[in-house]
């Protein structure tokens, strides 16, 4: 029987597509930004897998969705919107009306799942927002506990710690890791927390799962073995400078055990090798989304991402697309923007993805966007658990 879920803040599917991969029935998608709707549909239409699967998004405001018919579900999963809590934003937190983590805790409160996964951004766990940070967990973990009818939330955090120390059992056991996508693969340097709760009733000892990747590795890669040069075939002559002071960091990672090293984080040459350069090829509308977009100019901060390095991490902007953090930038140091297709790459989605919008409303959401392979990282080592717990529950039940 596959796991069910319910995605929320769903944007243009990162998350969901992690999950999917991994064998999970959506039950119901959520999302208020018709962009972000119509690029689901339009997946949905072209019989995208798995989108193809999906039921029919719901378009709307996420306070007004009910849970009715939907309790017990395996999974309730999302990303609430990231910008009251962003460095790159106004950081209102909790005054910001976009904060949507009061609608995350009361989906866990109403459909009862058992396990979710929320993502958000690293600025979460900034200083400012600490006892908010707090304040979000400790509901997870007892939601049935309300905030009382004009109880703000300091005094609503006091009443659930002095619940939690009195010995109550937890309704769900919660934990939450700060991970950094490119070290799982994605081609991109990406922080993001992840939250994730298991009912009490699940026995699970979970963990989250281990880096894959690194950059120790892909600096043996380019400047001790030259692996990497060598595989995309870049001449001497058209390669960086060699990064001063490496030689006694790349010895001892020549002297260390072989089985101690990951693979090489993925690079932005790594992702869009293979796709013509769109400021040099007027015709490359041959590839889906691949038009090249002008006015890209490199300033102080804003000096885009490096070719043979993972990528800065996308963003959205609340003022059209952020320069520095969405730009190319070649080893001789010209940039440009980087395509919707390269910028689906950088965020792992696969070339069959349409995307609905503007250049800019597009990349908007990619910048909001979980990567699909840092979302089935994170949904495997999840639903492996809950099946390992339905396995001992029918064990028990034939016993």
């Amino acid at each position: 029987m596959p796991l069910q879920s319910i995605e929320l803040f769903a944007g243009a599917g990162g998350l969901a597509l992690g999950f999917s991969g991994h064998g999970v029935t959506h039950r119901a998608v959520v999302e208020w930004n018709p962009h972000a709707c119509q690029t689901i549909r339009n997946n949905k239409r072209e019989n995208v897998a798995p989108v193809s699967h999906w039921p029919d998004v719901t378009e709307g405001d996420v306070r007004g969705f009910r849970y009715e018919g939907l309790q017990g579900v395996d999974l309730v999963t999302g990303g609430p919107p990231c910008q009251p809590f962003s460095m790159g934003g106004k950081a209102g937190g909790f005054l910001d009306a976009r904060d949507m983590f009061p609608q995350a805790i009361r989906a866990v409160r109403e459909a009862r799942p058992r396990a979710f996964v929320f993502e958000n951004v690293q600025g979460l766990k900034r200083e400012a927002f600490a006892d908010y940070l707090r304040y979000i967990l400790r509901q997870l973990e007892f939601p049935s506990l309300l905030a009382r009818k004009g109880e703000e939330w300091p005094r609503h955090l006091a009443r659930l710690d002095k619940h939690k120390g009195a010995g109550a059992a937890s309704e769900y056991r919660v934990e939450w890791r700060l991970v950094n996508a490119a070290n799982y693969g994605v081609p991109q340097k990406r922080m993001r927390i992840f939250i994730v709760g298991f009912r009490a009733d699940i026995d699970t000892g979970y963990a989250f799962p281990e880096p894959t990747h690194s950059q120790d590795a892909l600096l043996l890669s380019q400047w001790g073995t030259g692996e990497y040069w060598e595989s995309h075939r870049v001449a001497k002559r058209h390669r960086p400078a060699r990064p001063e002071g490496i030689e006694r960091k790349l010895q001892g990672l020549l002297d260390s055990d072989p089985a101690d090293i990951l693979l090489p984080w993925g690079t932005v040459r790594d992702a869009i090798a293979d796709l013509p350069d769109p400021e040099k090829r007027p015709d490359v509308e041959l590839v889906q989304a691949h038009r090249f977009q002008p006015g890209a100019r490199s300033y102080a901060g804003h000096t885009g991402s490096p070719l043979d390095e993972p990528a800065k991490a996308l963003k959205a902007g609340d003022h059209g697309v952020p320069g520095g953090e969405n730009m190319l930038r070649r080893p001789d140091g010209s940039v440009r923007y980087f395509t919707v297709r390269e910028s689906a790459r950088i965020q792992t989605f696969p070339d069959s993805f349409i995307f609905e919008g503007t250049w800019g409303e597009v990349m908007r959401q990619l910048g909001n966007a979980v990567p699909v392979r840092l979302a089935s990282v994170m949904a495997g080592s999840v639903c492996e658990h809950l099946r390992a717990a339905r396995r001992d529950e029918l064990r028990l039940a034939v016993a």
